[in-house]
């Protein structure tokens, strides 16, 4: 284990700041400091989410529907931010474990200026094809709304990609705080520009859009002061002296390029899940998963916020060659997932028609009620399990075995995910709540086997270490 100080002339500021003394402590202690805080920061920006949903539901099924085939693609934007700042962010807490302070500002440089080019290739061909790509993927009556919608969040894709990436080096170097505080506050802006938008400026469709990218905007502006201005930041960029590094390159995206194709896995077992249920039912059927799962997101929001922190604390840890860590991070972050989720799933449960009620004030959209409940009432029960599966691919994540953490999603998503939900609604012939219920088994069995997977990994390492082998990372 590498156990040389990290000294205040490696801060551009003269100052170790709290976060990095944070990692260097005990990893139990780091993973709720850098947890709490993003738990709470993911929580309020998934209500966002629902708020944003709430209000389009006042302007019918249709409109629901149509956020519904955005919503994938919307996805893929967050796909390829979060995966490269997933990347940048497990490259640089590793960095930052091996005691290397001038290699963690190079990757984060490097991650800003693969940030730009990414926006830049996502953001064009979007904005030229977006019809034809949404008459494609059977928006059919609802395509005109889609393309209101997803234009202007699509033209915004910048400040997305750039709050999200700018987040991860945050969190990277045990700033959660400030990572935090910079989500809550878009989702904050969101939540209040949303009705205004929508209802009193008479922009319908259009006003949702809007009210998204300029809170994002908002929130990029704050942040680009704190990390390129203030100088209050461990990691410290110099883009003056930049020549591209493949090995840095290589580094980010070994772990990014999975990290983005899991969550471009998702967003086509979204696509899949909505030609699906359109086989089973109809557009309606869309508008329902649409809600439902928005609600899921918020469920299980805390797992998110924590799996950041667990992405970073894996990743010291593992820069420091403290493999025994990894183990008790794994288990002790699951421990505290498990119990939160138990709370939230007996709630939703519990609560699941009157969370249905709000979304169907509209007389439009009233005939989905029940079927927004069952669906409720089915996949909270997968919410406990969710904390194996997405944690311990977090720690993937964090020790730079990316392409482990896809494989577990590929299993979980794209395969058993939509083949339960066949096999449900067609050769079980349950129709639509079919569907809910292969959701249901396809996260749980994706979750068991994620987490066997990280356990015997972990274990690995630890024999090697013992035995003076350093096996292969």
């Amino acid at each position: 284990m590498n156990e040389n100080p990290v000294t205040s002339e490696d801060n551009k500021s003269g100052h170790m700041t709290a976060g990095v003394r944070t990692l260097m402590g005990d990893p139990k202690k780091a993973i709720l400091k850098l947890g709490l805080p993003m738990i709470l920061a993911m929580s309020v920006q998934t209500v966002y989410n629902l708020v944003d949903t709430f209000w389009v539901s006042g302007l019918g099924a249709d409109s629901l529907a149509a956020i519904g085939f955005v919503f994938p693609f919307f996805m893929v934007m967050i796909a390829l931010s979060t995966g490269l700042g997933v990347g940048a962010g497990s490259a640089i807490s590793r960095k930052l474990g091996a005691r290397d302070k001038a290699g963690a500002d190079y990757v984060a440089v490097h991650s800003m200026v693969i940030m730009l080019v990414l926006s830049v290739l996502f953001t064009v061909p979007m904005l030229i094809f977006s019809k034809q790509i949404f008459m494609t993927v059977g928006a059919g009556k609802t395509t005109e709304l889609a393309m209101d919608y997803g234009n202007i969040i699509f033209a915004g894709s910048f400040v997305l990609f750039f709050t999200n990436v700018a987040g991860a080096i945050l969190r990277s170097e045990g700033n959660a705080k400030g990572a935090m505080n910079a989500m809550i506050l878009g989702a904050v802006l969101n939540i209040i520009l949303d009705p205004i938008f929508i209802y009193p400026l008479g922009m319908g469709m259009k006003g949702a859009a809007w009210a998204t990218v300029l809170s994002m905007a908002i929130t990029a502006v704050i942040m680009a002061k704190w990390l390129f201005l203030d100088n209050t930041t461990y990691v410290s960029f110099n883009f003056r002296d930049f020549i591209p590094n493949w090995d840095i390159i290589k580094d980010i995206f070994r772990v990014g390029l999975p990290a983005t194709m899991q969550q471009v896995t998702m967003a086509m077992t979204m696509l899949i899940m909505n030609l699906v249920i359109i086989a089973v039912d109809n557009t309606d059927g869309v508008a329902v998963y649409t809600v439902g799962w928005r609600v899921v997101m918020i469920a299980i929001a805390p797992l998110i916020g924590m799996g950041t922190a667990v992405v970073t604390v894996s990743g010291f840890a593992y820069g420091e060659h403290s493999y025994e860590k990894l183990l008790d991070i794994n288990s002790y972050s699951i421990k505290v997932g498990t119990a939160i989720e138990v709370v939230i799933a007996v709630l939703t449960f519990v609560f699941a028609p009157q969370i249905a009620l709000a979304f169907t004030q509209a007389e439009s959209a009233a005939h989905i009620m029940s079927d927004i409940t069952t669906f409720l009432k089915i996949v909270c029960i997968f919410y406990p399990t969710t904390a194996m599966g997405l944690l311990s691919s977090s720690l993937f994540q964090g020790v730079g075995k990316g392409i482990n953490s896809l494989i577990t999603t590929i299993i979980r998503s794209l395969i058993f995910t939509p083949l339960f939900a066949f096999v449900f609604a067609f050769y079980l012939k349950m129709g639509l709540t079919g569907v809910w219920w292969g959701l249901l088994f396809g996260n749980v069995l994706g979750g068991l086997i994620t987490y066997a997977w990280v356990y015997f990994y972990v274990r690995s390492l630890q024999k090697g270490s013992q035995k003076g082998v350093q096996v292969s990372r």
